[in-house]
């Protein structure tokens, strides 16, 4: 996989650091030269330029990137600049870091694929959540063991837990479902909601666009995704 992290700060400097470490290719963008060097050796590469600038920006190999986030914190401007400057060239899947909730209906407005809030959430949990695919949130609750949040594979849409029998081929138990819901934000841009469905049983249906919340061992949970 190919990534672009615009905002070399504390987040971005070690997701770009946890993304090259998992073997993909990164490139790591920042104004400051200091920042720039500092990881050139952890970093697959790393620039120094201007990302509020469209022509500059433009010149990045961006068609041929999987992933761009914009991890600038420092200076809510120069996120929503770059943001947009991102989403009017039309990358593949644009993730943006949000400081306070009015920033985030302003990003949503924008189009982003998603929000990281990294006060919140950490770059070890983002990079799983990048580099193993189905995968739309993660908390670990040991070295050995997740909870993780997937999409359901749709070769398994329509059919109940029991008839897919998660346990026995894969060794990861179901906890709960998530229905996606679509609502208006405050701008009246429209938004995903995510609804708990509470404890699934062995009946309950999986459907395309559900998410399955699932516990197991790492390796267990990435032979699933894997499949």
């Amino acid at each position: 996989m190919k990534y672009i992290i615009f905002g070399l700060g504390n987040f971005g400097a070690s997701l770009a650091q946890k993304l090259t470490e998992a073997g993909n290719e990164v490139i790591g963008v920042d104004n400051d030269m200091d920042k720039v060097d500092s990881l050139k050796e952890s970093v697959s590469h790393t620039i120094c330029m201007d990302s509020t600038d469209q022509f500059t920006v433009s010149g990045l190999p961006l068609k041929d990137t999987d992933v761009v986030i914009v991890a600038i914190g420092e200076h809510q401007g120069a996120n929503v600049m770059t943001t947009a400057v991102l989403k009017n060239l039309k990358v593949k899947r644009l993730i943006a870091r949000a400081i306070t909730p009015l920033h985030e209906t302003v990003l949503e407005a924008i189009g982003v694929d998603d929000v990281v809030h990294p006060e919140e959430e950490t770059a070890e949990r983002w990079a799983k959540k990048l580099t193993l695919k189905g995968v739309v949130e993660s908390f670990e609750l040991s070295s050995q063991y997740s909870i993780v949040e997937v999409n359901v594979p749709r070769r398994y849409a329509g059919k109940t837990i029991a008839e897919v029998g998660f346990r026995k081929q894969y060794n990861v138990v179901v906890l709960t479902t998530i229905k996606r819901e679509e609502q208006k934000n405050l701008l009246g841009s429209n938004r995903m909601v995510n609804t708990v469905q509470g404890v699934a049983s062995p009946k309950t249906v999986l459907e395309e666009d559900d998410i399955m919340v699932i516990y197991g061992d790492n390796k267990d949970i990435k032979g699933l995704l894997k499949e």
